[in-house]
């Protein structure tokens, strides 16, 4: 796909000259510019998708969490199979506030609640599917929702790709029998989460606010969002603090993050291979001694 083509449809499209673009680094699975118009104003470009849904449904995500008001997210000025163009999001510094206000932010968005676990689509975890549909014949309640759904898809997925080893395969059969006493006590309405909120996933904008991107939201247990902080070092103690001072967590929370976390540490196995295959089994394991 040339570039240039792309352009001609975007400048067609929001009546605007692209008179420059750069290329912006941390996409793993799109080609990702800044352009900038002849009026000066600046939008962010995806482009070279591995699928030709998923900009739609990043597109469908970010307008998702846009509903709730409460907090910031790029708007989406165009979506197509093969090109993405957001509000651009000029970054700034973190005051002393940001982490708190993020950590309130995001126990607002987890006041948003739906009548079922999952989503009205499909959509993507990376570059994974991540099936958010339960058939008429299924139970909807969390537990079975988050075992099949998030824990056995990616099981599954790693077997097919020869990444599973005995020690996971053990592990996982025995804790397919555990998975309601682990998540005992923790039932709660399903609410609105980013999906995959990590460091990499947020920016502070330029007034110092906390700004969401590349969700791979659905309704489910607000646990697994906290719990997804914490794959790669955790958020600031701020950010919890005032999460907790909003929204307290249900008693149990910690000793549950290790089964949230191993949905996307299995996730991770699946996209980038066996460096992911040791801390699978960790997590796994932690239940079962």
């Amino acid at each position: 796909m040339r570039i240039e083509g792309v352009f001609s449809r975007i400048e067609d499209l929001i009546g605007q000259k692209i008179t420059g673009f750069k290329s912006i680094s941390g996409g793993s699975f799109a080609t990702s510019n800044q352009i900038r118009f002849e009026n000066g104003q600046y939008a962010f470009l995806k482009t070279e998708p591995y699928n030709e849904d998923v900009f739609f449904k990043e597109a469908n995500g970010l307008k998702e969490i846009r509903k709730t008001a409460c907090i910031r997210v790029p708007e989406v000025f165009y979506v197509d199979t093969d090109v993405l163009l957001l509000e651009f999001i000029e970054e700034g510094h973190k005051n002393k506030d940001f982490f708190s206000r993020f950590g309130t932010q995001m126990a607002n968005l987890h006041k948003r609640s739906a009548s079922k676990f999952g989503f009205k689509e499909d959509n993507y975890i990376g570059a994974t599917p991540q099936i958010n549909s339960a058939t008429n014949t299924e139970t909807v309640n969390w537990c079975d929702f988050y075992y099949n759904k998030r824990l056995l898809y990616q099981y599954k997925l790693a077997e097919s790709n020869g990444l599973v080893g005995n020690e996971l395969k053990n592990g996982f059969l025995i804790l397919e029998g555990r998975i309601e006493e682990i998540l005992e006590g923790s039932e709660e309405k399903p609410t609105l989460l980013h999906g995959d909120l990590w460091s990499g996933n947020f920016l502070c904008d330029e007034d110092s606010n906390p700004c969401l991107i590349d969700p791979a939201v659905y309704y489910g247990h607000r646990e697994a969002d906290l719990a997804m902080t914490k794959l790669f070092g955790g958020f600031s103690d701020d950010f919890y603090r005032s999460y907790q001072k909003k929204m307290p967590l249900p008693q149990g929370y910690d000793y549950r993050e290790n089964i949230y976390l191993l949905y996307h540490v299995l996730n991770h196995l699946n996209l980038f291979g066996n460096s992911y295959y040791g801390q699978a089994v960790r997590l796994v394991w932690s239940y079962l001694h």
